[in-house]
């Protein structure tokens, strides 16, 4: 959920608003090979106590055996440069080309770069990019960096968007509030955690229920609408234990929240309109707060009125009820919605694609496991199904559904990457994009293929440390200490579900893949219901 990562990131974005983006384990002790999720829903969620104030001591580089090397790349001109790297970002090549033709230029995975908006809407464009497995998780030591606004990356968005609070999200450790607001999200999650199979169960069966009626009436279905609305109905029934519907708000939190968040990031996404123009504006001047603020208030609305012992609960740490509310809605619109509208798709479209044989083994495993546990499904159940969670896992490697970070270097400090080694400078902005780093191939066997099976095995366990879409290894947990999503255990959670669900009731289905500004644009074209 409130997570330093960016959920909806640096995608692209259709000018129908249905937005854009783009893209781990504990310490394995219970199950064989896979720990069984526990920050979400346990009734102790990890809290410990803030790290004392930093010293003002810097800290010496760290030795390496690596040839110690420097950072490739330049900035180009002032304005020039950043200009020109945003139209090779955008437009001439395209996100993942512009990283690839620097790493061939400079032979280095580290490399000096210019990350978008740039100029109008930012005039300090300057990163240091990580591109690889091995130096991407310095990204998550906060001895080392500092993750004080740089959620969005080398732009902020106006904080008059989000009720003139600066979010979670933006916060760095060190900072008193951080850990206030991280402490309400943990309690939110344990509070609700006996809702959240129960609600999951009740909106992703009447997902089921659209899909199947407009497939008899269509001969197809688009899943990206119908998840949507579940996900946002799920959200708002577990969490809250409220049914937009039945509120003023009614069916319009997911276009509320897909227009709050194009205000945010529309310096970062592509919506298809003619380059001019698209350039010319949205990434070069920032989209004005009040055109947004009726509908904000009513997402507003709903979420203070319905969530009294998570505002009653900040209240006794020192927060407002207000600076709750809003941290609230970000953490479950743009980081948990966010999530379930990005990865749902991209989890079902690689699913989808692996075949039938892949479904049968899935479908027989969850239903013999659900069978043993008396027909139900519950946590026990899901710890008795290596194959679905390994796929879930996989699904989160291969795709993160958070492909963007940044930090910023606290003091000097020396980086490695599999091949050499660099001095960071206090102060330079780092960034990674994670989907190069999950798929190194000096770190994962085929890498680029979607192999269900990979964490299933003894191994599994130290492959998932490189599983890293939470804002931290997947071996690790979030705490207040760090800034790995608060939520991560409960995303986990409901990808699990998503399978559960899916597999309990077909035995396959079968979709066509289409581009979509954020995510895979998936359409059902066949499912067939369970017949064993």
């Amino acid at each position: 959920m409130a997570s330093s990562s960016l959920a909806f990131s640096s995608a692209q974005l259709h000018i129908s608003l249905q937005r854009s983006q783009k893209p781990a384990s504990k310490p394995l002790k219970p199950a064989p090979f896979f720990q069984p999720i526990k920050a979400s829903v346990s009734k102790t969620p990890s809290i410990s106590t803030p790290p004392p104030p930093a010293s003002s001591t810097v800290l010496p580089p760290q030795p390496t055996k690596l040839p110690i090397r420097k950072i490739p790349g330049d900035y180009g001109l002032p304005l020039i440069g950043p200009w020109k790297d945003r139209q090779d970002y955008f437009y001439n090549q395209c996100r993942d080309e512009y990283f690839k033709s620097r790493i061939q230029k400079y032979q280095s995975t580290v490399f000096r770069t210019n990350m978008p908006p740039g100029p109008l809407i930012t005039f300090n464009s300057k990163v240091i990019a990580l591109l690889d497995g091995k130096s991407f998780p310095v990204l998550f030591d906060t001895d080392k960096v500092e993750k004080k606004d740089v959620f969005t990356g080398t732009y902020m968005p106006s904080t008059e968007l989000t009720g003139g609070y600066r979010i979670l999200s933006y916060l760095d450790p060190s900072e008193p509030n951080h850990a206030k607001l991280k402490k309400i999200m943990f309690f939110l999650l344990s509070l609700r955690r006996d809702q959240v199979i129960p609600e999951f169960h009740s909106s992703y069966t009447e997902l089921f229920d659209n899909l199947e009626r407009e497939l008899a009436t269509k001969g197809k279905a688009s899943f990206g609408e119908a998840n949507d609305q579940a996900a946002f109905t799920f959200l708002a029934r577990s969490l809250y234990g409220a049914n937009p519907v039945d509120t003023k708000l009614g069916s319009d939190g997911p276009k509320i929240v897909s227009k709050w968040v194009l205000f945010q990031l529309h310096p970062l996404l592509i919506l298809g309109l003619p380059r001019v123009i698209e350039d010319g504006t949205l990434h070069s001047i920032s989209l004005p707060p009040f055109l947004i603020r009726k509908d904000y208030k009513r997402l507003y609305d709903f979420f203070y009125q319905n969530s009294t012992p998570v505002l009653d609960e900040a209240e006794k740490l020192g927060l407002s009820r207000e600076e709750a509310c809003h941290n609230l809605i970000f953490a479950t619109c743009f980081n948990s919605f966010g999530g379930m509208k990005i990865f749902f798709p991209n989890m079902l479209k690689w699913v989808g694609r692996a075949g039938v044989k892949l479904h049968t083994e899935l479908a027989q495993e969850i239903r013999s496991a659900v069978k043993s546990t008396g027909g139900k499904v519950t946590m026990a159940s899901m710890e008795r199904m290596p194959l679905m969670k390994s796929v879930v896992y996989e699904s989160l490697r291969i795709e993160p559904p958070v492909p963007l970070q940044y930090a910023r270097a606290k003091h000097d400090f020396v980086i490695e990457s599999h091949d050499a080694a660099f001095q960071i400078k206090e102060g330079e902005l780092l960034f990674g994009f994670q989907p190069f780093a999950t798929k190194d191939p000096k770190i994962f066997d085929r890498a680029d293929e979607f192999v269900p099976e990979r964490f299933i095995g003894e191994e599994s366990e130290k492959l998932l440390k490189h599983v890293l879409w939470s804002n931290g290894p997947e071996t690790e947990s979030p705490s207040i200490n760090n800034k790995q999503c608060a939520g991560k255990d409960f995303v986990v959670l409901i990808s699990r579900l998503m399978l559960v669900e899916l597999f309990l009731r077909y035995d396959s289905i079968e979709i066509e893949v289409g581009a979509s500004p954020l995510g895979a644009k998936v359409t059902v074209t066949s499912l067939k219901k369970a017949s064993f």
